[in-house]
This record gives C-alpha cells, structure tokens and sequence, in this order.
C-alpha cells in the first residue's frame, strides 16, 4: 500500500547515467542539511559536511540497499548535545565510533529482522511525521538574522522573490518529467534557479548565507565551506571506564535511533521500488560507517528520507547514485566550494517541499473512516510523536500501543461451549487464546461452586501463550479443589503439564492428540 503514496513509477531498473545525475543532485541538496545539523550538535560545519560524505560513501558501498542516501541527520544530532556541551567534541567521536561497533553486531546477530515487526500503522505515522519534519525544517529558511543579530521573518520583495524561486523551483520538477526524463528534473530546477537569480541580480539568500547567519559575526565574514581531506585519529580519550560510562548512553542511543530510522527507510524504498533491501547488511553498513566517523572526524548519521527520496524521485536505482552523491560533495568540498555556496537556498526549499508532498500518505486520510479506529489513532500518535520528539520514541510508542490494541482485542475472543457427557461430567470446550490479556475473561467463565463434581477444560481448540495462562490455571484448580471437586485438564502441550504445578496431576496425557508448542515463561529458561 505504500507504493500507493507515490504518483511515479519506480519499478525501473538500476541505470548508470540516472544514478550519476541523481546523485549530483543529492549532492546539492546535502551541504545546507549537513551544515545545519552540525550547528544543532554544538560543531563546526565541516564536521557535519565530512560525516555526510563518509556515511553517504561507506552505506553505498557496504549496506544492504542501493539507493538509499545516508548522512548527517537531525535525528542523530539532537542525541549528541549534551554530550558535546559536557564533555567536547572528542567525546562525542568515541561515542560515534562506539555506535557504529554496537550497530554492526546488531547485523552481525541478525537483528535486522526485527524491523518486520513495525505494523502498518505504524509505518504510516512513520511516514506522515517524516514528511511534516521535513516541511517544518525548510520554514527555518524564510527567517534572517536583523542588524543586532536576532533571527526575523523576511519581508518585502525578498519574501515575494523567496516564494517566487520556490514556486520556480517545483514547477519545473512537475512539469519537466512530461516533457523528458533524460535528466533528473531536480537538477535542471537548481541549475536553472541558479543560473536566474546570479544573472538578474535578484535578492534572494543562498547556501553562504545561511551559513553565515549561523556563525558568530567575527567569523561570518570570511566563512567558507572549502576544506580538506578528513584525517585519521584515534578519538583523544582517556581509554577507560569512566570514558565508557560517559559515552555509552549516546552510542545505545545513537545506535538504536540511528539503526530504526535506516530500516525503517529502507522498508520504504522497498515498498516504493518494488525491490528488498537486506536489513541486517544495512546494520552492518551503518555501523562500518559511523566507526569510520569516529576515526575520521565527523558527526555520524543514519539514512536521510529526505534525500533517499530525491534520488529515487530523480531516477537513482543502483549503489552508484550513494558513491556519486558522496564523491561530488567531496567535489565540492575540494575544490567547488565557490559553485555549491551561491545556490540560492529557494532552489533547495523548492526541492524538499516536493519531496514532502510525494512522501505524505495522502490516501491515508480518506483512509481514517475505512479503518479500525486503533489504527487510525495509532497513525495520528505516531506522526504527533515524531513531529514534537523523535523518530525512535515514536516508532517504539506506536509498536507498544499496536501490541496492546492486538492484546486486547484477542482477549475478548476466549469463550467456552459447556456440556455435560454421559457420566455426569461438566465440560468446557475452549475456544481462543490463553493469555496475559484474557486471563480476567478466562476466570470468568468457569463456575466452580455450581459445578458438578468431575469437571473437564478441553484445550483442543485453545492455546496457553503464556506463563499468565500457566497461573490461570493453576489457580482455576486451587478453587476445585478447595471445594472437594475434581478438575480434569486435556490437550494440553508437555511443556504446559511441566509448568503447571497445582493442576499438573489432574492433566491427562494422550500422546497421540495432545499438540506440542512453546509457552513463553521464564521456568524453562
């Protein structure tokens, strides 16, 4: 159903030219990202410009699907203030290389599976929320710094020229597609937006900048984002266990936040491409990428839907798209630091604001009166969560809040057919699972005073899920006997009969009915 949410095909094979192009693309749309988010982090823009390079390379190469653009992030940046604010920045290099090792042994133990669980719901609030988040940052560039430095909405014919460029700007990407896809449309609206405003001498902001804006005013004048190749170094920390202990709640949580919004983004690209990704190899990929941040000097990240989507919007399919976009931001870093710094910051928010309209569920509000009203709640929590916390809170949120509405739902599905056999005996025939959520309806359908002597629960077409239902049970057959009654248990699994302890010699063993599952209990571990 993702794939609905997308007017585009996408189901195109890998092609080199496409990748390069899409990839360039990308490439513009890194720098003011990278830059911003090292800011939100307390670090230089370097450090943000270096990680989106060597995330973007390294997850190319090594991780589990092509396609995907990884960097900087502001999901991952928002964790390491505190850290950088307390301890500095080489602290918060130990704490990346740290994560990325704790991200490849979570591909290593294949727990890259686990990202399946996510329900749909969850998916789409994911989804929504993204895409709010990604509209929400782009205003940030309608505001200027005053003349005493404070941060103002623009006015005026800068305002009118802004809006101007960004409608520019999405037209093109519309419209160019009907006419040819030689080339990605997102590039042809940057290149042409740019080559517009430098030769009408039109009033509008570009990538210095913004950049400026967020320097103190001794260092705006002479910013720059030229720069050099990263270098290796070892993080300087003292290597011992007061460092671990400072540094691994960042990594757990940059590793966890960092691990869920790249699976979750692929499961994505997946749906919308029509191809699959490798879970426990993008872990694998992430984590190589972040250790190598660590020992390189950047900030780290996970991957970028934003971006991820721009490249597929412009045609990138393959690995090559990931390498060109990091190749060309080195590119530019090396030597074209001059070109990338005068595109105008409208051409970039023009961009993003069709990423936003492509990657919003729009079906899922005419879904809201079509599905069960959990789910609907669940789409709505989710997207809230992620638009005022973060992506893993929501994520984990919405997960827990699923799992309780399934609990509940199959808790009232338990229910009993009463007869009495030839002998005299009360039998309950159970139908639905026993579990910690219908363990209160279980109780109630048994009537133990009024029952006669000899009493059966049939578990031939019921289950015991968990120990809660093991304790059920237990506890079921304390109130017979305490009244002088007898309680025969049948169809009952050889694990069940080992667990129960009141009721365990009341169980009759038939070898050749009785099934043979698993109990989720802590006895038998």
């Amino acid at each position: 159903m993702l794939s609905c949410m997308f007017n585009l095909i996408y189901r195109t094979p890998s092609n080199l030219k496409n990748d390069v192009l899409s990839g360039t693309t990308v490439a513009l749309a890194l720098v003011p990202e990278a830059v911003a988010f090292a800011f939100v982090a307390g670090l230089e823009p370097m450090i943000g410009l270096y990680a989106a390079f060597m995330m973007g390379l390294i997850t190319a190469v090594v991780g589990g699907r092509p396609g995907m653009i990884s960097g900087a992030t502001g999901a991952t940046a928002v964790v390491m203030v505190g850290l950088v604010a307390l301890h500095g920045v080489q602290y918060l290099f130990a704490a990346v290389l740290l994560s990325g090792l704790l991200q490849i042994l979570a591909g290593v133990f294949r727990l890259g599976k686990y990202i399946r669980m996510v329900p749909h719901p969850v998916m789409l609030g994911f989804v929504n929320g993204l895409a709010i988040v990604i509209f929400l940052a782009q205003l940030g560039q309608f505001f200027i710094n005053n003349d005493v430095g404070e941060k103002v909405l623009m006015s005026g014919p800068m305002m009118y020229t802004m809006l101007g460029l960004i409608a520019l700007t999405m037209a093109i990407i519309h419209f160019l597609p009907k006419l040819t896809k030689a080339v990605p449309s997102s590039l042809v609206a940057i290149v042409v937006v740019t080559l517009l405003v430098h030769s009408l001498g039109l009033d509008a902001r570009t990538v210095i900048d913004f950049v400026r804006d967020m320097l103190p005013a001794d260092q705006a004048a002479t910013a720059t984002l030229e720069g050099t190749l990263p270098t290796f170094a070892i993080p300087m920390v003292p290597f011992t266990w007061e460092t671990l202990k400072i540094i691994l709640p960042t990594a757990l949580i940059l590793a966890a936040v960092g691990l869920i919004e790249s699976l979750l983004t692929l499961t994505l690209i997946d749906e919308i491409t029509g191809t699959r990704g490798r879970g426990n190899r993008e872990c694998i990929g992430q984590g190589v990428a972040n250790a190598t941040n660590g020992l390189f000097g950047g900030m780290g990240g996970c991957a970028m839907i934003g971006q991820s989507m721009i490249n597929i919007n412009s045609g990138g399919r393959g690995r090559m798209s990931g390498v060109t976009a990091a190749l060309v931001l080195l590119a530019f870093i090396l030597f074209g630091a001059s070109l990338i710094e005068i595109i105008p910051l409208a051409a970039l928010v023009g961009v993003m604001f069709m990423v936003v309209l492509g990657t919003f569920e729009w079906a899922s509000l005419r879904m809201f009166r079509k599905i069960p009203m959990s789910d609907a709640f669940i789409i709505v929590l989710v997207s809230g969560i992620t638009v005022v916390a973060d992506l893993a809170i929501a994520v984990i949120v919405g997960v827990i809040v699923s799992a309780l509405v399934f609990a509940w739902k199959h808790a009232q599905h338990i229910e009993a057919k009463e007869s009495v056999d030839e002998n005299g005996m009360k039998i309950y025939a159970l139908r639905g699972p026993l579990f910690f959520g219908s363990v209160s309806n279980f109780k109630e359908l048994f009537t133990p005073e009024e029952d006669p002597e000899h009493v059966v629960i049939e578990f031939a077409r019921s289950r015991v899920s968990d120990h809660s239902g093991i304790e059920a049970l237990d506890s079921l057959a304390e109130k017979y006997t305490a009244l002088g009654k007898t309680l025969h248990i049948r169809h009952l699994s050889p694990e069940c009969i080992k667990l129960l302890e009141k009721a365990g010699d009341l169980c009759e063993i038939n070898r050749l009915e009785d099934p043979d599952y698993h109990v989720v209990s802590d006895k038998l571990g």
